[in-house]
């Protein structure tokens, strides 16, 4: 598998990353159980921040479609190529998009739903 990551592209490099990878799991390049580089191999291969690299791996796992086995390495999830169809960020603002909708029809101004979320969102312990 080859990844390229354009520094010109206005998507973020992370996202770049992660939509290379989904690619590939996707069109069966990378199966199940393929060992995938560490984090630190990858950042380099790509003149990457490992920080950059390390992001992109940790929501590819929060997502299904790797998996960090400790210090055996990280691996293609068994059942990433489902996975990579559900996209929660897509799933995220559909269902925001669903409740401000509804908000508004009750007469909710724009400024007191981003107040509310904010004082929601500060409410929330910080998520791990």
């Amino acid at each position: 598998m080859e990844i390229t990551i354009d520094i010109d592209n206005p998507v973020p490099q992370f996202e770049q990353l992660i939509e290379q990878i989904k690619a590939a799991v996707t069109a069966g390049v990378l199966k199940p159980g393929d060992a995938l580089p560490s984090i630190r191999q990858l950042a380099n291969d790509l003149e990457l921040n490992s920080k950059t690299v390390a992001k992109a791996y940790k929501l590819l796992e929060r997502d299904s479609i790797i998996e960090a086995k400790g210090y055996r390495g990280t691996y293609v999830h068994p059942k990433a190529k489902a996975n990579c169809k559900f996209n929660l960020q897509e799933w995220t603002l559909r269902k925001l998009g669903e409740t401000i909708a509804e908000l508004r029809e009750a007469g909710v101004t724009d400024s007191e739903i981003r107040n509310a979320f904010a004082g929601a969102i500060g409410r929330q312990a910080p998520a791990k």
